[in-house]
């Protein structure tokens, strides 16, 4: 009996041993656990830990391999360009040639989503497996962004010099690739002086992905008004101009007789301008104004003289350049 007794408690004990040894494997040494990590990490905005987690850094010619921009910034990869990650939970574990997928579920803002991780071997801690990303979880954002230089991302600001590749001498309308964690929320917008748009927020749920974003953005009022005002010094400082053909300027006044004196501009009628998007930059579509012309007029036939006062109606167009240090230029030209 007592040897039956200790039998019995030497397979309870073995199985309750067996049983401990299951669960810490997959509380701390599964695959499944490895993911679990990462993605607290994410939630608690360690970028930096996330980063050193074996399989998620990669390199350019990873990049290239799938299908992405091997220049793609890492500007985004911090703290505070990070959102919330809440509510994770391992959905499977399913293990393939040696490859484990962890899928499993999470919100990230306030959007629900799933993901699959591809997790494999990397040696041992002690007699339990050690694992690494056999994908990076990291993705691509390719961000265009019409009508700014400057953007945000989750409320961090950059700008296309900072995070291009062709730094200074950025192109306004290429795209911008950025890396970024997956899973994640990243919500990209355009608020300064010039420029503003509502912003769009995409969900990264795939690794290794490549996320195309395209923002145009609109005018802002305090935008408008300053090229409203740029445009009335413009025209008044024409209207200045004591001659029929004002030089560079969209109106003008043709006679056959010959002037008895200097002709007097004005403008009877300022425009009302608007402010469109136009590739990198923006322009002022066809608007209409008034000048007024004061000139006396002598006749070539008999020298009479006669007064003229007349409105003369025209209109304009311009294009507005967004110049490297944050100021605009405006050239407006007349439109027949």
């Amino acid at each position: 009996m007592d040897i039956t007794l200790l039998t019995i408690v030497g397979v309870l004990l073995m199985g309750a041993l067996a049983a401990t040894a299951g669960a810490l494997y997959a509380q701390f040494y599964s695959p499944s656990a490895f993911v679990g990590r990462y993605l607290a990490m994410l939630g608690e905005g360690r970028a930096a830990d996330a980063l050193d987690v074996p399989g998620v850094m990669v390199s350019s010619v990873d990049l290239e391999d799938a299908g992405l921009p091997a220049t793609a910034s890492d500007a985004l990869l911090r703290p505070a360009a990070l959102a919330g990650l809440t509510e994770v939970a391992v959905v499977s574990e399913e293990m393939q040639d040696g490859v484990a997928k962890v899928t499993v579920s999470y919100r990230a803002g306030a959007y629900p989503g799933t993901t699959t991780f591809r997790v494999e071997r990397n040696g041992w801690i002690g007699v339990a497996p050690a694992w690494r990303f056999a994908q990076s979880p990291l993705a691509v954002i390719d961000l265009t962004v019409h009508g700014s230089m400057q953007f945000t991302v989750n409320g961090f600001e950059l700008d296309k010099r900072q995070v291009s590749a062709a730094g200074a001498e950025a192109d306004p309308a290429a795209a911008v690739p950025m890396l970024v964690f997956s899973p994640g929320v990243y919500s990209v917008s355009v608020d300064t002086a010039m420029s503003a748009t509502p912003g769009v927020a995409v969900l990264s749920d795939s690794p290794q992905a490549g996320i195309p974003i395209e923002l145009q953005a609109q005018p802002t009022e305090e935008f408008v008004g300053v090229v409203q005002e740029r445009v009335d010094q413009f025209l008044a400082e024409c209207a200045t101009q004591q001659v029929l053909q004002p030089a560079g300027c969209p109106f003008g006044y043709t006679v056959r007789n010959r002037l008895d004196q200097l002709p007097v501009w004005s403008i009877a009628q300022s425009p009302v301008v608007t402010v469109e998007p136009d590739g990198a930059g923006w322009r002022i579509p066809v608007t209409e104004a008034v000048a007024h012309i004061d000139v006396d007029i002598k006749s070539l036939f008999d020298g009479t003289v006669y007064p003229v006062s007349e409105d003369v109606p025209f209109r304009f167009t311009g294009s507005i350049t967004v110049l490297p240090d944050g100021t605009a230029s405006i050239v407006v030209s007349g439109e027949q």
